[in-house]
């Protein structure tokens, strides 16, 4: 099998000489990533390089620590929005997260427990944060919960603990969101404190076989899990990877929410049922 890239296209074996010779070479593991995003990858660093030959390309590689370096940095995709599937985050406000409080209050658990895997920049965890802050209601009493939000990345995690936004990434807020939960400094909005204290950003890798979940969340057994945007970059064995760990870390009846394109991908491994179309949010059988 051939995947397109910029000089040609990448044949299996081309792809798996170069993640092997990064590997050999600087230490860096590019096996994990689907075939098809590792060559558009290569296709982008390839134009922004002005290389126009595969061979010329992975000759540079093998030679140039910076090049493999920005390469693999490439590969850990940034992108996050605030309320991003709004036909999931409509669900968790109206149905989902009023059910957990309810559980709460019935079964004598001490808080509800979510886990925002793969953060990127934490748009995400402070919009389910929003969420729960919002259950407080008119009395103002919190709910006992917490918000463990991870990503592989230290550097994103800093801007995502900062949670510090510029008005074009406000968009998908309400006013009152942005009016409760933010503060406006200059040219940027600012999470207010109130919400950061319920929200523990840590580094954790989703591909470590030694982990299941964050260690910092102590047990696992979590409510909610959001993992969106992140499972299609990885090759399917990967992607089981992640997904049977979910399974293993949710609560019983526990929540998963992805994304829609990673839909299939859920229903495929079985162990989930998805519990509204067309939204990919799927309960734990």
């Amino acid at each position: 099998m051939k995947t397109k890239a910029a000089g040609g296209y990448w044949s299996n074996a081309q792809l798996a000489e170069v993640v092997e010779m990064v590997r050999k070479a600087h230490g860096l593991d590019l096996y994990p990533y689907d075939g098809n995003f590792l060559a558009n990858s290569l296709d982008r660093r390839m134009t922004a390089t002005s290389i126009p030959t595969l061979p010329a390309y992975a000759e540079l590689l093998g030679r140039d620590p910076a090049e493999a370096e920005v390469l693999f940095r490439s590969l850990n995709v940034v992108y996050s929005e605030f309320f991003r599937n709004s036909l999931a985050f409509s669900l968790l406000e109206h149905l989902i997260l009023p059910g957990f409080l309810d559980a709460l209050e019935k079964s004598g658990r001490s808080e509800i427990r979510i886990w925002s895997a793969g953060c990127a920049t934490g748009q995400e965890a402070w919009s389910v944060a929003i969420l729960v802050a919002e259950l407080a209601g008119t009395d103002g009493k919190p709910i006992p919960g917490r918000i463990i939000a991870s990503d592989v990345s230290a550097f994103d995690l800093a801007k995502a603990r900062a949670g510090i936004y510029r008005p074009e990434a406000m968009g998908n807020l309400r006013l009152k969101h942005v009016y409760n939960y933010f503060t406006r400094q200059g040219d940027v909005y600012i999470i207010v404190d109130r919400l950061k204290e319920g929200v523990e950003f840590v580094v954790h890798d989703l591909l470590d076989e030694c982990t299941i979940y964050p260690p910092e969340s102590i047990f696992g057994d979590f409510d909610l899990v959001l993992c969106s945007n992140v499972l299609m970059y990885y090759r399917p064995e990967m992607q089981r990877l992640i997904l049977s760990k979910i399974l293993r870390s949710l609560t019983e009846g526990g929540i998963l929410l992805t994304d829609g394109t990673e839909r299939q991908l859920v229903e495929s491994i079985g162990g989930f049922h998805r519990i509204a179309a067309p939204a990919a949010v799927f309960r734990k059988n």
